[in-house]
């Protein structure tokens, strides 16, 4: 559950001044259906969700809405700008949901290219500034660019959103250079988004020391989203702990995990020496 003003519980992250208790954020597109779509965010143990403003009803009270399968006192609701190309958009978007009452937390999207929907980083960032002046908690969604990262924090974003690989390509981290220059150069939160594919992509990103991963076609599109929801939380969770317990060095030569004292051939020769 996101938790705000209360103690923080063990391993939580806070940014904008909300703490989360997760460090798997979830997205709710491609699901078959909302009842689908509820199943996997609970099995994912997520306490965020991301909610794309331009594509899923959340103002018309008349119409379907995914807002009603999902607890507002257990999920942070995390709109999102997607489908926007300009800034100009992003803005009015980001605006339409703070209007729609879903809050001041905005995941900011200005794509650049409707191929490789990768984003432009210049125009999130204009629109960002824009967001920020007006009180909003803005996570831009960002190339995996430590010079842009460095910017979007300085113009006032509460986190910044590296992509580990194209949307929907499921190609996992495919830069971990870059990522852990990003966490170096920041002091704001660093959370993966978009192009982790199953669970050992998951674990490599939090195996970086990044606060946390967002994804949404890994488990939508799974053959199994359920599973694949179970998976993935519990990739989040080995991920970090392999972080914090820190890895050996990687060596080019093996190096015996035993000690040789008292081993057989050792004592034989020490016999044979006497």
């Amino acid at each position: 559950m996101a938790q705000q003003d209360q103690k923080a519980p063990q391993d939580s992250f806070t940014l904008g001044g909300i703490t989360f208790r997760s460090r798997l954020w979830v997205g709710t597109g491609k699901y078959k259906d909302f009842d689908e779509t509820r199943r996997a965010i609970e099995e994912s143990g997520a306490d965020v969700v991301t909610v794309a403003v331009r594509r899923v009803n959340i103002t018309d009270p008349g119409q379907p809405n995914l807002l009603d399968y999902l607890d507002p006192k257990i999920y942070k609701i995390l709109p999102n700008t997607a489908g926007c190309y300009t800034a100009e958009e992003a803005i009015r978007t980001a605006r339409l949901a703070r209007a729609a009452g879903v809050g001041d937390l905005v995941k900011l999207e200005v794509i650049a290219d409707e191929r490789t929907l990768f984003p432009d980083n210049q125009a999130t960032l204009e629109a960002a500034k824009v967001l920020v002046r007006e009180g909003f908690i803005v996570l831009p969604y960002m190339t995996d660019d430590p010079i842009m990262a460095k910017r979007f924090e300085d113009a006032g974003c509460a986190a910044v959103m590296p992509l580990a690989a194209p949307i929907g390509s499921g190609l996992g981290v495919c830069n971990p250079y870059t990522i852990q220059i990003i966490r170096e150069s920041v002091s704001c939160p660093v959370i993966v988004d978009a192009g982790v594919g199953t669970a050992s992509d998951v674990a490599v990103a939090m195996e970086l020391g990044v606060d946390a991963v967002l994804l949404n076609t890994a488990i939508a599109g799974a053959r199994e989203p359920i599973r694949m929801a179970r998976a993935m939380r519990h990739a989040v969770i080995a991920g970090r702990e392999a972080f914090l317990a820190g890895r050996i060095p990687k060596k080019l030569h093996a190096t015996a995990s035993s000690p040789l004292h008292g081993h057989i051939a050792a004592a034989a020769a020490a016999a044979t020496a006497d």
